[in-house]
């Protein structure tokens, strides 16, 4: 049976530790961790933040980055599925990537 991580239409923060499938970096997670953050790569689980329902599991490269209002935004694509999603950077996350990844231009759907 699958939890349900929303109580109310609010999101239930679930901590999960993870190895990152990318880079095999050991990520412990504080509830809102959805990326790796040395190589930045996520992964394909959940449908809604927090749910764990995708189906996919496929890795999210991250395509592009953009720098607004004092932080980051990392922008994803799903290499199996082809998805694609946004998720505001963590204070630990490779600043030097983030970097290199907001020269690139955003190549993917804005929402």
């Amino acid at each position: 049976m699958q939890e349900n991580v929303f109580q109310h239409g609010r999101f239930r923060k679930k901590v999960d530790n993870f190895v990152c499938d990318h880079c095999g970096f050991y990520v412990e997670g504080n509830g809102y961790t959805d990326h790796c953050p040395y190589c930045l790569w996520s992964k394909h689980v959940d449908i809604n933040p927090g749910d764990r329902l995708s189906e996919c599991k496929g890795p999210m490269k991250p395509v592009a980055a953009e720098y607004k209002r004092g932080q980051y935004k990392i922008f994803y694509k799903c290499q199996k599925c082809g998805e694609e999603k946004q998720v505001t950077a963590s204070e630990n996350d490779n600043k030097e990537l983030l970097v290199e990844l907001a020269t690139k231009p955003i190549r993917i759907s804005r929402r």
